[in-house]
């Protein structure tokens, strides 16, 4: 049967995410000094008055705590900030950043900026609380603009904060205006903003070119699937990124609860900061041949959707047992992990928002990631921890193969007894891979569910910044 697709125009009532810079302040010599105070520190360096001002508002060093000493004409001569103690800034990362930003509206400079991995995270947690979801209504910014600290690359950083500000603008972004037709659009964007090339395998035609589960998971959607791929660099190391872009998951035909439902505008999350990494990754302009692969669905019901107990065949042969509608994303991704297999990366990194069961196991702050390789393990931990992005390695565990082997096909989308299912979601996608040298899955959450320093409630980027780090540390090898 030849399905007829309704195109939805894309009306884009603000510029484009693309357009969004965090940035420091120019250099001002008129800028007011902001010297960082820990808790356990003496404020022996003020002046007497300075002291008695400080005491007298309470002033203690704690953790964000900020006190304005007026000069002798009244106006802001000096701002103390506290730095709190060592285990609070660890409990409340990006604390120090985004105190500055609740200052009144003026130029800053930090006079005693930290230095190494704390420094760098005042400076991130700086820049990413300047950020604002802004599409539907006039938010308020912040006005205190800070120049940024001795010591670290702020072209760097504010690259970095980009790219987080476009992958947080995308999922926060409901599905009507981020189905796959404007996903892909935010896709051309960025490969016209830094020169990539791109091609989008769309509706019918994936048939024609053999991603039949993606095509099948989205077959049901007003606005066709597709498979979206960017190409960018020709440097030595070969990296291939993948992103589940299911733009909105109703569960299909298995159909979620309304509660579970509210969030699944955020199913693309993988998408997003898949793309928010190859940003960073363009614009540091990095010695990689990078290449972004993206199936992007809306997991929709109709008198297409397909079936609990469908059997489907994978662009790869093998066979697929669907259990649960609801278990779409590793179906998409199996397609365009098929894909990459057939021309193998030196490093294959798939990002999605898989399952719930990697939520119960580390929370929602703590990208949890799969990987047979213990080297990759070790570089991607240690670099989570140096640039507060915090990342945890789960086990590619053999002795639940069986789980995912239906018996009647090759894999099972959605094994029975809820036991180890960010496991057996990671193990599915690994059967499509097995060509690769080196592969990693990241199960994200992709969401802040309160305001806290640097992340207001909404879309968050997880685990690429550690694996920006990475390929930024090792030029000899992604």
């Amino acid at each position: 049967m030849t399905l007829l697709w309704r195109h939805t125009k894309i009306t884009l009532n603000r510029p484009s995410v693309m357009q969004k810079e965090l940035c420091f302040a120019a250099p001002d010599p008129s800028a007011i000094p902001i010297r960082l105070i820990a808790a356990e520190a003496a404020l022996h360096d003020l002046s007497q008055a300075q002291w008695n001002w400080a005491q007298h508002h309470g002033f203690r060093g704690a953790l964000g705590q900020l006190c304005t000493l007026p000069g002798a004409d009244g106006r802001p001569e000096m701002v103390l900030l506290g730095s709190g103690q060592p285990a609070d800034r660890v409990r409340r990362r990006f604390a120090l950043g985004h105190a500055i930003t609740t200052l009144p509206g003026a130029t800053y400079r930090l006079t005693n900026p930290p230095q190494g991995r704390e420094g760098a995270e005042l400076a991130l947690g700086y820049l990413f609380s300047l950020y604002r979801f802004d599409r539907y209504r006039d938010q308020d910014r912040p006005k205190a603009g800070l120049i940024a600290p001795d010591g670290i690359d702020a072209a760097r950083f504010e690259r970095i904060a980009a790219a987080e500000a476009l992958t947080r603008d995308l999922i926060n972004t409901p599905a009507e205006d981020m189905g796959p037709d404007a996903l892909e659009v935010a896709a051309r964007d960025l490969a016209r903003a830094f020169g990539a090339t791109i091609s989008v395998i769309t509706g019918d035609d994936l048939l024609a070119a053999n991603f039949p589960l993606i095509h099948t998971v989205g077959r049901a959607a007003a606005r066709a699937p597709r498979l979206i791929e960017i190409r960018w660099g020709k440097g030595r190391r070969r990296l291939s990124l993948i992103g589940k872009g299911v733009c909105f998951d109703t569960g299909g035909l298995n159909l979620k609860a309304s509660a579970s439902m509210g969030l699944m505008k955020k199913d693309m999350g993988g998408a997003a900061t898949v793309l928010g990494l190859a940003r960073m990754i363009m614009a540091e302009g990095l010695d990689i041949s990078l290449r972004v692969l993206i199936p992007a669905v809306e997991n929709a019901v109709s008198g297409a959707a397909f079936r609990p107990g469908d059997i489907l065949t994978a662009r790869n042969g093998k066979t697929v047992e669907v259990n649960n509608t609801d278990a779409e994303g590793r179906l998409v991704l199996a397609d365009a992990l098929a894909l990459a297999n057939e021309d193998p990366a030196d490093l294959t990194i798939s990002m999605a928002t898989l399952t719930g069961a990697a939520r119960v196991a580390v929370g929602p702050d703590i990208a949890p990631f799969f990987t047979d390789d213990d080297g990759l393990a070790n570089d991607l931990a240690r670099h989570g921890a140096d640039v507060a992005d915090p990342v945890w390695r789960l086990p590619f565990h053999p002795a639940y193969e069986a789980l995912i082997e239906p018996g009647i096909a090759d894999l099972d989308n959605a094994p029975s007894g809820g036991m180890a299912g960010a496991i057996t979601a990671a193990l599915f996608l690994r059967r499509f891979v097995p060509d690769v040298p080196r592969y990693a899955h990241f199960d994200i959450y992709a969401w802040s569910q309160s305001h806290a320093p640097g992340r207001p409630k909404g879309g968050l980027g997880q685990g690429a910044r550690a694996i920006f780090a990475l390929l930024g540390e090792h030029e000899d090898r992604p």
